[in-house]
């Protein structure tokens, strides 16, 4: 993990470094320019305006005027006559003045003209500016600019653009620390939780950081673990509910196997303890049956193949089918389809789900009662509803009754059977059609599934 904060870190430092040095140089290349031209305009302004004094009061006077104007600062100032001779100078020490003669009596321009202007190299930028009294009376007026300030200006300047360059590049190594700290400490928190996930440890705990996308991360893991302690609870008390309810018919298949196998009883008794063992088997060989649908049904390797078919002819025989059972237990089974329409789902799937419901509804209804199997349908929907009057489930336990091996009747008791599995499969089948399934009970009362398909 640290490995990605460094990461992070260059990355954002070498960035703002590349566009902080562009526009440190951008705004040091366009002040010292900004300030030279503005030099540049002043020394040609101030020579053109001398040169107009002296066109219009040219006289020994005005010329010394015009040198104690510009005497003891940056500038200077030579006169000379239409022969390039000087008339007229403010530099004490003329041994500067000697290195631009040739310059000043060699000038032939008729407008004002910058002759140096490279600063970096000359101590002087130097202007001239023609002027003409009479045909006797013209020359030049020649300005001298000391660079010195200048090159003192460009120093200071990038003495302080160092500074500031050196101070911003430490706050931004200290600030994308920061950043990238803040940034990598959920992920690394993430990464820990993730190893412990890895190692079944799902008790992990991740604070709510946001509502970006590490929160949302955050969000996802920790829903991850929720899921996976609750799988795990469920796969726990799954395994013990299928050792439970495997272990009972296996207890009454040895223990009535072993008394069958006694010389001693009679073959009446012999006869009695075999229909209990076939019972038996038969509950065990439909446990089996139901928990391979839903380990088929987990691992996505069963198919729903839709077809259409009547449904008053298909429902008719499921109810032919299961009759017999309802009779012996005197329970009355109605069946209510008004129009034979098509239904258009898997017909093998669907004669699964509604005999599951039924014979939940058979387990737990009373004798002298009544179950109504109703369908028909609405909006190309096929609705079928499995109406009994039994025993009921408790409204705070309707929730979980679609739980793989969930039973509102605890007891396990044999006279009611249930695995716990059917009601699960059911909705399973349901769902693999695009359907949904609800259960509307009163306890005490009865109950009624609705299957929507």
């Amino acid at each position: 993990m640290n490995r990605i904060s460094t990461k992070l870190t260059a990355y954002f430092f070498i960035a703002v470094l590349i566009m902080e040095t562009f526009l440190i140089f951008y705004l040091h290349r366009n002040i010292i320019h900004a300030r030279i031209e503005e030099e540049f305009s002043l020394l040609l302004k101030n020579g053109s305006n001398h040169r107009e004094v002296l066109v219009e009061y040219y006289s020994d006077t005005t010329m010394k005027h015009i040198l104690l104007m510009e005497k003891g600062g940056d500038r200077e100032v030579v006169i000379t006559d239409k022969k390039g001779e000087i008339i007229s100078s403010s530099f004490e020490n003329t041994k500067y003045l000697n290195e631009f003669l040739p310059l000043i009596k060699n000038l032939d321009s008729k407008i004002d003209k910058v002759l140096i202007s490279e600063w970096k190299k000359s101590p002087y930028i130097i202007s001239a500016h023609p002027y003409k009294v009479s045909d006797d009376q013209s020359g030049y007026v020649v300005m001298f600019q000391s660079t010195s300030s200048l090159k003192q200006l460009v120093d200071k300047l990038n003495m302080h653009f160092g500074i500031a360059g050196g101070t911003s590049i430490i706050l931004l190594f200290i600030v994308y620390t920061v950043l990238s700290r803040l940034l990598t400490r959920p992920l690394i928190r993430m990464k820990k939780a993730t190893e412990n996930l890895s190692k079944g440890d799902f008790a992990v705990s991740l604070p709510n950081i946001g509502k970006d996308e590490l929160g949302d991360l955050s969000g996802s893991i920790q829903k991850l673990a929720n899921d996976l302690e609750r799988l795990k609870t469920e796969r726990n008390e799954f395994l013990a509910s299928v050792a439970h309810e495997l272990s009972t018919p296996l207890t009454y298949l040895i223990g009535y196997s072993n008394v069958a196998m006694r010389k001693e009883i009679s073959g009446e008794e012999r006869a009695q303890y075999l229909g209990i063992i076939a019972e038996e088997s038969e509950r065990m060989k439909e446990l089996v049956k139901n928990l391979l649908d839903l380990a088929k049904m987990d691992e996505n390797t069963f198919t729903v193949s839709k077809e259409n078919f009547g449904a008053q002819t298909f429902f008719e025989n499921i109810i032919k089918l299961v009759g017999p059972s309802f009779e012996m237990k005197n329970i009355k089974l109605s069946f209510v389809c008004e129009d034979n329409f098509q239904v258009h789902a898997d017909s093998l799937r669907l004669e699964q789900i509604v005999l599951n419901l039924l014979d939940n509804a058979w387990k737990y209804s009373k004798e002298n009662t009544e179950v109504t199997l109703a369908v028909h349908k609405k909006e190309k929907k096929t609705i079928i509803s499995v109406i009994d009057f039994g025993i009921g489930i408790p409204t705070d336990e309707i929730e979980f009754i679609f739980e793989k091996l969930y039973r509102v009747e605890k007891s396990r008791s044999r006279s009611l059977g249930g695995s716990g599995i059917g009601l699960a499969v059911v909705k399973e089948l349901v769902e693999a059609h695009g359907g949904t399934i609800e259960v509307k009970s009163t306890f005490g009362k009865g109950s009624t599934f609705t299957v929507i398909i």
